[in-house]
């Protein structure tokens, strides 16, 4: 009789677990990282007879964790890269936002100071003309102005939400450390703490949400998480702290540091893998660089052919023109923290190789104290000098002071230059849109000879140079001896050894013998009159300066290229969002809390439940019988 019963309880306990660990399931089907339990059930060794093994019911053997390792760990890591590509593609959609086009754009203001040359051309003495020229001027300084403050902005938001980032994550560390406490103290139960697990586990994922981890289980039911390939951010019990920093090197930056007691180890951004930090850091480091490197690159290079081709004209009184944008200063190189040696390294920008700068930062390295090598950081090549200006992608670089073998300098030529940017005057008058050099054609001439184009090379203008034609393909001058051949359509230069000096003259027409074309300094009445240098300004709108893109297209190749890497990084978060829900699926199809299959197992339960108890009640009724039949 009492056999029956113990039965009977038994699987009124077995039962009512059952639906407990169901009940608990379905409360928490919309708990995050929460992984199905299910109670697992086993014989109890039955009793020997004469007639057989009788059987004594059922026991609870353990709550079993529906989990699978694999799919967790895949998962948070898949999670971990969608972050890092969905929070540079955001990212870049903000830098994107700074470089707009239409008519409030930085290219269209560009575009208006060029052409407002054009009025100034027909009526050089024209103050009001003169005038529309400088505000437009100015208009663009601001313009170049603004850009650069709002990258500014966008690097000290992004300093903000890096110290957030870490900030969370030394919580998650510390929380993951605190569980590792509680398993380890509950280890030797010999149960699964199931919940404390769950807990864990997905105290792992969020921290995969801001750093990329890998995790050793430890014997002890501790877990050590390592980020960055090998830097311990938990070990056992004990977490490890990140911090924000400055990078040494560059002030704008910021860098991710574990700190251990007195000791500081910068994390590599190559070694993070994914999480929101990573792209932060890769937004930071590359797309933001870029864009203030392209921006830094238009200023250099409009503001140095601009002040060039002024610095050729004269102005209203008859003075030479000098700046019309304030000369871009770059700053000196950047020292490493291990350099021990004095040196200095400086940069400049050359008129004549404007065309070749390129859009990147440079590692200048001292192989020993008078060479050094340059590496181009935008694609780490190392490159060689201008074989005749010696320069490196159109910039001079030189070293002062008393540098040491091993030394390096990081080199941001166009960093500030954005932000420097003014008009160098305010006086229409000193607007030098007037050449210094006139071609007068004797009044005697026969042929069709006509001036194409007369471009000033330097100033002040040479002496009266006299070109006397022979004949239509030969022609002396009066200052070098000789006969020198005339071909149309090549210019005649002051001095073909050194093109930048004089003037250069394109002819068109055809010369007769004794046709005669004299050269030299303009006098003030036809300084007054001409607006040659204003042509010659109008005309750079078509010269090559960006990577073979002309000035006027040169905004809309930094547009191009800013949208091409905004597609290409937004198509990449779609990719890695989309592989992330997948495995997050296929980890739910196996941890997850399906309610109709646990109100099936609920209706189950409840009916084997009901059964126990009839069973306890017919063993209490056959009890109750017996003892009536006894007490007669």
């Amino acid at each position: 009789m009492s056999n029956l019963l113990n039965v009977g309880s038994r699987a009124l306990v077995a039962n009512e677990v059952a639906l407990q660990t169901i009940g608990n399931n379905i409360a928490n089907a919309s708990t995050p990282g929460y992984s199905r339990q299910s109670v697992v059930l086993q014989t109890v060794e039955g009793q020997f007879s004469g007639s057989g093994y009788i059987g004594k019911g059922v026991d609870i053997a353990t709550i079993q964790r529906n989990h699978d390792e694999y799919l967790t760990l895949q998962a948070a890591l898949s999670k971990s890269v969608s972050a890092q590509d969905v929070t540079r593609a955001g990212k870049l959609l903000q830098l994107e936002n700074i470089f707009t086009g239409g008519a409030n754009g930085l290219g269209a203001s560009v575009t208006d100071m060029m052409n407002a040359f054009s009025d100034v051309a027909s009526a050089p003495t024209d103050l009001t003309a003169r005038t529309v020229v400088l505000t437009r001027a100015d208009e663009a300084a601001s313009r170049f102005n603004d850009a650069a403050t709002q990258l500014g902005n966008l690097q000290t938001g992004l300093t903000t939400e890096l110290q957030n980032s870490v900030a969370s994550v030394n919580t998650l560390t510390a929380s993951i450390a605190a569980v590792n406490e509680q398993l380890q103290r509950a280890k030797g139960n010999g149960q699964s703490p199931n919940d404390l697990l769950d807990k864990r586990d997905n105290l792992i994922n969020q921290l995969n949400q801001y750093i990329q981890t890998s995790q050793i289980n430890a014997d002890d039911g501790t877990v050590t998480v390592f980020a960055a390939s090998s830097q311990p951010l938990v070990l056992g019990t004990t977490s490890t702290a990140l911090k924000v920093q400055t990078d040494p090197q560059d002030s704008t930056k910021n860098q991710i540091a574990m700190v251990r007691g007195n000791q500081t180890v910068v994390l590599s951004e190559d070694l993070m893998g994914g999480g929101q930090i990573a792209g932060m850091l890769k937004f930071q480091n590359n797309d933001l660089a870029e864009g203030i490197n392209l921006l830094g690159r238009m200023a250099v290079s409009i503001t140095t052919v601009i002040n060039a081709q002024h610095k050729l004209g004269v102005d209203l009184d008859g003075n030479a023109g000098g700046n019309l944008f304030s000369p871009v200063s770059m700053p000196d190189g950047a020292p490493a923290s291990f350099n021990t040696g004095s040196g200095i390294v400086s940069t400049a920008v050359d008129p004549t190789t404007v065309d070749k700068l390129q859009a990147s930062d440079y590692k200048v390295t001292f192989t020993s104290a008078t060479t050094f090598t340059v590496q181009r950081l935008s694609d780490n090549t190392t490159i060689t000098p201008d074989p005749v200006t010696g320069s490196y992608d159109g910039l001079a670089i030189t070293a002062t002071g008393t540098p040491s073998t091993g030394d390096s300098f990081l080199v941001q030529p166009y960093r500030t230059a954005a932000a420097a940017i003014t008009t160098a005057f305010a006086s229409p008058r000193q607007l030098a849109v007037a050449s210094p050099v006139q071609a007068s054609m004797g009044v005697t001439n026969t042929g069709s000879l006509a001036v194409a184009n007369l471009a000033a090379k330097s100033v002040p203008t040479p002496a009266a140079v006299t070109i006397t034609f022979s004949n239509a393909t030969t022609y002396t001058r009066s200052d070098i001896a000789g006969t020198f051949t005339f071909s149309p359509g090549t210019p005649i230069a002051y001095d073909s050894a050194n093109p930048l000096s004089g003037w250069s003259l394109s002819l068109s027409g055809t010369a007769q013998a004794g046709d005669t074309i004299t050269l030299g300094p303009s006098n003030t009445s036809y300084t007054k009159l001409n607006a040659g240098n204003a042509d010659a300004m109008m005309d750079l709108r078509d010269l090559a300066l960006f990577d073979g893109s002309s000035m006027a297209d040169g905004y809309a190749s930094l547009m191009s290229q800013i949208g091409v890497k905004v597609q290409s990084v937004q198509y990449t978060a779609e990719v890695s969002k989309s592989i992330a829900d997948n495995l997050e699926t296929s980890r739910t199809g196996v941890a997850g809390v399906n309610l109709d299959e646990e109100a099936a197992k609920l209706l189950q339960y409840q009916q084997a439940y009901q059964a126990s108890a009839k069973m306890v009640q017919i063993a209490q009724t056959i009890f109750d019988s017996l003892m009536q039949s006894v007490g007669r």
